[in-house]
């Protein structure tokens, strides 16, 4: 089997997921989008970002929409349990020959700016500014009601690649799918460390590319109110995939496209994976449920399309197995 066994003693600790930047053309339009439509907090505005949280987020920002001239994925970045942790991974990313740099970050403490093993840039801090917490203010519960981020999604050009290198430092993997050959190969994965089905998925792809960014809400009656919202408001072609419910991770989903084509999901109603011992769900290619437990097949865009990371060379895959797609 191609899952490794969690490593209990990471060289350093990450807590969990805890934001992403995007560069987007028109703040304006993405403001219109990300707060109007789907009902993220705006925490900061200047003539140049917007710095977005969810409604339980304390938190300064777990969405940072930059101003640029194509739109790009800046990096994804997690949050460690103390400064110790920060110097543990520098060590660590340093040791491996991999990019390591504190830039000046706003909002944030020190802040480690570095690479996975396929040159996705990864942050890492301890320390963010808070801001109001705002999860008993249900008069600003706006459209989805989104509570916070849940968890990322990239596409990766060798998957097995991607999952040694996260297992290494700390990531457990809930579930997975794999080819059907003699020799099965691992196609995707979802990772942990928070405690739920993920905080990191890897799909196999043309990549390294964000696939999407998943943002949790309460219920599946968040997401619904969403579609009629989006029908609604102008946004119905944004609308790229559900509702529907997963095989994999069993959440209510719905996928949505941004004005630069960034993609967002909304997710509701996985489960818990705290137990060190939980041993991985295992899914293969082809069953129809994987991608959704009603049987509907993703669209071919889903497989396809996703967000550049700036300055990242892309691979093609070293898988070419396909899933199901609907036609």
């Amino acid at each position: 089997m191609p899952i490794r066994k969690p490593n209990e003693s990471p060289p350093f600790r990450i807590v969990r997921v805890s934001h992403v930047e995007l560069g987007v053309r028109d703040l304006a339009a993405a403001r219109a989008f990300y707060v109007d439509c789907l009902g993220l907090l705006v925490t900061t505005a200047t003539a140049e970002a917007l710095y977005l949280r969810g409604l339980e987020e304390r938190n300064h920002h777990s969405i940072v929409l930059r101003k640029a001239r194509e739109p790009q994925a800046e990096a994804i970045a997690f949050k460690v349990a103390s400064e110790e942790d920060l110097d543990r991974a520098a060590f660590w990313f340093g040791r491996n020959n991999l990019p390591t740099s504190f830039p000046e970050i706003s909002y944030q403490g020190r802040t480690l700016r570095t690479a996975d093993a396929h040159g996705v840039p990864i942050d890492f801090y301890f320390r963010m500014d808070q801001a109001e917490c705002m999860l008993q203010r249900y008069a600003a519960y706006k459209s989805a009601r989104i509570q916070r981020i849940d968890h990322v999604n990239c596409f990766s050009p060798d998957v097995q690649k991607s999952h040694d290198f996260y297992s290494e430092i700390g990531f457990h993997a809930t579930e997975y799918t794999e080819t059907e050959d003699p020799e099965p190969r691992l196609w995707a994965v979802w990772m942990h460390r928070k405690g739920n089905v993920h905080d990191l998925a890897l799909t196999n792809g043309r990549g390294p590319r964000l696939h999407h960014i998943g943002m949790w809400t309460a219920s599946p009656l968040d997401i619904l109110h969403l579609c009629d919202v989006m029908a609604t408001s102008g946004y119905l072609a944004n609308i790229e995939r559900g509702p529907g419910r997963h095989g994999i991770s069993n959440a209510f989903f719905l996928y949505v496209r941004d004005p630069d084509g960034h993609r967002v999901e909304l997710f509701a109603g996985d489960y818990l994976a705290v137990d060190p011992d939980l041993e991985p769900i295992r899914w293969s290619l082809r069953d129809p449920q994987r991608q959704t437990l009603w049987g509907q097949p993703a669209p071919k865009s889903w497989f396809e399309e996703g967000s550049m990371f700036t300055g990242v060379t892309l691979r093609e895959p070293a898988l070419t197995a396909q899933p199901i797609v609907a036609r």
